[in-house]
Order: structure tokens, then C-alpha cells, then sequence
């Protein structure tokens, strides 16, 4: 059963009057959080593609009077280069240091072909970073390890790089094909297994690498730099084309590299977003009166007053003291969570003294 067609407006999220700037935004926060380049989740692609037509339509003028006026029947029959043609990706994306993966984030993106030598796998890392390089931006070095053609061999798996000879067995398909037919029907029924004798290489090694033991590929390990954006995002997959798997076929193009990146944790603070959580605990004497703190930030420290009577779990707010929003946003805010210390062992003056305080307290309910 097909599922119906969303409502342009519903899939963006705006209003059927919402103006250009509105419907701009809308879809620009969502391609970035729902681009396949960015968002492995199950169904990100083609949520991508409906928030991608959804802008297509709204954004044109006439496209939009059409569909307001006659629905899906009014907007049918566009091409991809119909929707896709006249829209400004830089003038949308610009300023983001983010790869979408060849100059518009549409680019090769629909009506995907797969043509010559198969494509290597890509391959994913997480890059942990530090609250500092969130607000900052900057340079990230990265390790990883991943399997490389082997020098010694080429990856012929023979000693000297030299081709070994096709299996007999097989005649080098690394297959073997049973054949009989049915007693009843009279049908011929192949039956391919992989060959036992070359264990479906196609090849029988005479002298095996002793670099990579036969197998063609050794480890390699490799260093490099990601750039991470100002404000980067928990779980971004910033893309580095190329330093994915090798391609399978000779000729054939390695896969990407996707370093997710995940914020290293901070014994100061706790990151939501662009806010940053801290938890304060202050005398109970503090709490009554007032007080005057002097709290760490990213940037240095900060003087707060707590306002007399703050009660315990009271929440102050530090604006503009979090992490910068991800593509030019608003900064965030510094939230510090009150908590109150009360004392579990008084000195005699102490005690004398809270004893008075109740008394008061007693006079005046």
C-alpha cells in the first residue's frame, strides 16, 4: 500500500502564508539535518528528497500559486532539473564548512547510476573533541587504520608481484556449476557453488606474499587533519573524500571517510545543544542573603550575583556564555543549576543562632 503524498507546507514545517525568508529556513535547518551526507539514520535519504521538492516548489512563485490553487495536479510533471535549476545553494549554504560532497548539496545526489569499476566502502570514525574547539573551530588530527594494497605483492598475492595461475578447477571463475535435470519436468537445474580448490579466488598461489600472507592487503595506518566548523553539531559527519576503502576493481575509486564528531566530556560543564548546564552549590547563609560567585565559562571566568532568597534548584542564566549555533546562529547560554548545602553538624554558636532564626520564623506565621 503506497503511503499519500505530504503537504509541502507540513513536510517544511511553515505555514500555508509564510512568507520567502520563512520557508528559506525552514528548509535550509532541515537539508542540513537531514542530508544523507550528514544523517545516517534509516530513511534520512528520502526524507531529504521530500524536504528537497517541498523547498522546489514553495520557493518558486508561480510554482507555489500553482500548487495553492490545484494541489500535487498543479506542480506535476517537473524534472529534477525543472525543480533543481534555478535554486541559489550558495547563496543558501554559503558560509557552512561543510562538505555536501561536490559543489551544491543536490550534485549527483538524485538519479544515482552505478557505472564502470565498483566504488570502494566508506568508512566511518568518531573525532572527539574538546568544548574549547566547539566555540573556536579548528584542526583535528585523526588516526585510522584500514587495509592497503600490499607494496610487495601489488596485490597479486604472489611473491614479486606476479600474476598467479588461474585455478584448473574452475578455469579461474572461483565457481563451480552442477548441472542435471529434474526427473519429472525434464528441467535443467544449475546448481554454483564457490570452488574448493582455490576457495573461489580463481587463482592457485604457487609462492604466497610473504608481506601479506597471500591476502593481497595489509594493514596501514595514516594520519590525518579534519577541519571542524565553528559550533559544530553532536554526531556531524563532516565527509573527507577518497580516504574511504579502496575500490574492489582495478581503476575503481576508494569510498569516503565520514569523521562523526562527538564532544569529549567536561567535568565543568554539561553541552545541550548550544547551551551549556553547570551545577553551583552555594552556602545556605548564601541562599538567604545573597551572594557574589565567580564561576568558569569557556572563555575565562565570570562574576554572578545569586539574588537574595534564591531558592534551591533555581536556574541562572549566563547569556551568550555557551557554545556559538552551527552555521552563524545565535550563541547559546550558560545555565547554572542552584544547589543548596545544609549543614549536617553545627558548632554551639551555630546552633544558638539557627535556634533564633526559627523562633522568628515562629513569630511571624
Amino acid at each position: 500500500m503506497m503511503s499519500a503524498q505530504r503537504d509541502y507546507y507540513e513536510v517544511l514545517g511553515v505555514a500555508r502564508e509564510a512568507d520567502p525568508k520563512a520557508i528559506k529556513d525552514a528548509f535550509r535547518n532541515l537539508a542540513l539535518k537531514y542530508h544523507p551526507d550528514r544523517n545516517k539514520e534509516p530513511g534520512a535519504e528520502d526524507r531529504f528528497k521530500e524536504i528537497a521538492e517541498a523547498y522546489a516548489i514553495l520557493s518558486d512563485p508561480k510554482k507555489r500559486a500553482d500548487y495553492d490553487a490545484q494541489g500535487f495536479a498543479g506542480v506535476a510533471g517537473f524534472s529534477r532539473e525543472d525543480l533543481f535549476g534555478g535554486i541559489d545553494f550558495e547563496d543558501i549554504f554559503g558560509g557552512l564548512n561543510f562538505d555536501f560532497g561536490g559543489g551544491s548539496p543536490f550534485a549527483g545526489f538524485f538519479h544515482r547510476r552505478h557505472v564502470g569499476p565498483e566504488r570502494g566502502a566508506n568508512v566511518e570514525v568518531d573525532v572527539w573533541v574538546s568544548l574549547e574547539r566547539v566555540l573556536s573551530g579548528g584542526a583535528e588530527e585523526i588516526r585510522l587504520t584500514r587495509p592497503a594494497t600490499c607494496p610487495a605483492c601489488h596485490g597479486t598475492c604472489e611473491t614479486g608481484g606476479v600474476a598467479p595461475p588461474k585455478c584448473e578447477a574452475c578455469a579461474g571463475s572461483g565457481r563451480i556449476t552442477h548441472s542435471r535435470r529434474s526427473a519429472k519436468e525434464q528441467v535443467l537445474i544449475q546448481q554454483i557453488t564457490t570452488c574448493p580448490s582455490c576457495q573461489g579466488r580463481g587463482s592457485q598461489l604457487q609462492h604466497p606474499c610473504r608481506q601479506c600472507q597471500g591476502l593481497g592487503e595489509v594493514e596501514q595506518e595514516e594520519s590525518l587533519t579534519v577541519k571542524i566548523p565553528v559550533g559544530v553539531e553532536e554526531g556531524l559527519a563532516l565527509r573527507i573524500p577518497g580516504k574511504g576503502m579502496a575500490s574492489p576493481d582495478p581503476g575503481g575509486v576508494a569510498g569516503d571517510l565520514f569523521a562523526v564528531v562527538r564532544t569529549r566530556p567536561d567535568a565543568r560543564f554539561e553541552r545541550v545543544g548550544a547551551n551549556l548546564l553547570r551545577p553551583e552549590t552555594i552556602a545556605l547563609t548564601d541562599a538567604v542573603l545573597g551572594a557574589t560567585l565567580n564561576v568558569p565559562t569557556l572563555e575565562g571566568s565570570a562574576s554572578v550575583t545569586v539574588p537574595a532568597g534564591t531558592q534551591p534548584d533555581a536556574v541562572l542564566r549566563l547569556k551568550a556564555k555557551g557554545l556559538p549555533a552551527f552555521g552563524a546562529g545565535p550563541r547559546g547560554d550558560l545555565y547554572l543549576r542552584i544547589g543548596v548545602r545544609i549543614p549536617d553538624q553545627l558548632t554551639g554558636p551555630q546552633r544558638e543562632l539557627y535556634e533564633k532564626l526559627r523562633k522568628l520564623d515562629r513569630k511571624q506565621q
